[in-house]
């Protein structure tokens, strides 16, 4: 995967006031894919993934699982996998500063080899998401963990199953644990766990390789340590984050589109909410259409952990927020600093007010051309939607958030009628 071009001087140029029209198709879910790459570590047989997205995210996920001596070939959206040995235990610092996912590796190479080094992970600066809960639940299993020069220098010569409480239920909490307590001696219970479609479709690749995971989805899962696994194919399931993007840019922009391969249960909190604004939209067999009126009703929205309204949808949704009949209320729960893109869309002309983690948002008939910086991936995405909508020529710079999380994002929209192309 060569991108060919240095990605962080890209942007976006687009004009804005164009109905949508045609159909869209969704990609692999980005955060689904990371944790199943790293937990092809648990095996030396080979894996065959598909419906994988080509981001950047991706990207460096497979540039760490090559650093540790894996070999991963990418075939279209088919990518193959093979660790028939790990030649290292320290993942590069420049890989694991990239992307906050790198952290997925700790529980897979536990399991593997015992024992891993890695430094504290990057990502968008989106707020505080310590790692002190992988750490506790390691630990809680037997892992002996120090800080050696900035690394974290995590061992185990054998993990233990036993009961682990979340005092958050976090995602990539609950993901590690299970990848790490699939090879534990014992059962390991995990309590107030997180219950995001994308543990679902880990729990199901694992168990595909031999692993015995049982309640993915609920709040309790129990996990029955093995000794070995083998290779499998598997299908990652749809991006549920750029589904409900696309499906608020239709909603925003006007005109009629079809957004194909979703899956509609995974998307509830949103369409209950465009049911409210009164967004029209039906289920068919391909998908979901949007009948996009570009008139809209406001609605207050309250991010939460699943099933609640994600926070990956809280940035577009405000954006298109910004043109609805009335005054809404959005309120941030889960991450502190996620409304780094108000002062670039009131830069567009929006009319919103922070106060606390609530953001106030009276409509306005239009939006303004403008040039917007993307401060994160969600932000990125949010600012996208706003200059469709919007009148004249915007550009938006620092565009490679944006290719972390959503696969040729211009080319997809060019086909249902946007007038936005990439300027490298």
């Amino acid at each position: 995967m060569n991108w060919g071009v240095d990605r962080n001087l890209s942007k976006f140029r687009i004009i804005g006031g164009k109905e949508l029209e045609g159909k869209i198709d969704v990609s692999g879910a980005k955060n689904a894919v990371l944790p199943i790459i790293a937990a092809c570590l648990l095996t030396k047989d080979k894996v065959v993934l598909e419906e994988v997205p080509d981001l950047l995210d991706v990207q460096v996920m497979c540039q760490v699982i090559e650093a540790l001596g894996g070999k991963i070939k990418r075939n279209g959206e088919k990518l193959t996998v093979s660790i028939k040995d790990v030649g290292s235990v320290e993942a590069p610092f420049d890989l694991i500063s990239k992307m906050r996912a790198s952290i997925f590796i700790m529980g897979p190479m536990l399991a593997r080899k015992g024992r891993v080094r890695i430094s504290h992970p990057g990502g968008c600066a989106i707020g505080s998401r310590p790692i002190n809960w992988h750490i506790k639940g390691l630990e809680a299993m037997g892992a002996e963990i120090r800080m050696d020069h900035g690394f974290l220098d995590v061992s185990a010569p054998r993990l233990k199953g036993t009961r682990i409480y979340f005092d958050f239920p976090s995602v990539g909490a609950t993901e590690n644990i299970m990848m790490a307590a699939v090879c534990a001696e014992g059962t390991t219970i995990i309590e107030n766990a997180a219950q995001e479609p994308e543990i679902v479709d880990l729990a199901t690749f694992i168990n595909q390789m031999g692993g015995k995971i049982r309640g993915a989805g609920t709040n309790i899962i129990k996990i029955e340590g093995v000794k070995e696994f083998h290779g499998t194919t598997h299908t990652v399931i749809p991006d549920r984050i750029e589904a409900g993007t696309y499906i608020l840019m239709a909603a925003a922009c006007g005109g009629e589109v079809l957004v194909r391969n979703v899956i509609p249960a995974h998307l509830k909190p949103l369409l209950a909410k465009l049911d409210e604004a009164g967004v029209i939209y039906r289920e068919e067999d391909e998908g979901i259409r949007v009948i996009g009126k570009g008139c809209f009703n406001a609605v207050d929205i309250k991010t939460q952990v699943h099933p609640g309204f994600p926070t990956d949808l809280q940035a577009p949704f405000l954006a298109m927020l910004t043109r609805a009949k009335g005054t809404s209320v959005v309120t941030e729960t889960v991450f502190e600093n996620r409304y780094m893109h108000v002062d670039e869309l009131k830069r567009m002309g929006a009319d919103i007010k922070i106060e606390g983690r609530s953001a106030i948002i009276q409509g306005v008939e239009t939006l303004n051309a403008a040039t917007v910086v993307a401060s994160d991936l969600r932000a990125g995405a949010s600012l996208v939607l706003a200059a469709l909508t919007s009148g004249g020529v915007s550009e938006i710079r620092d565009i490679y958030h944006i290719d972390r999380g959503y696969e040729n994002l211009e080319d997809k929209l060019k086909n249902i009628g946007a007038e936005i192309e990439r300027i490298d």
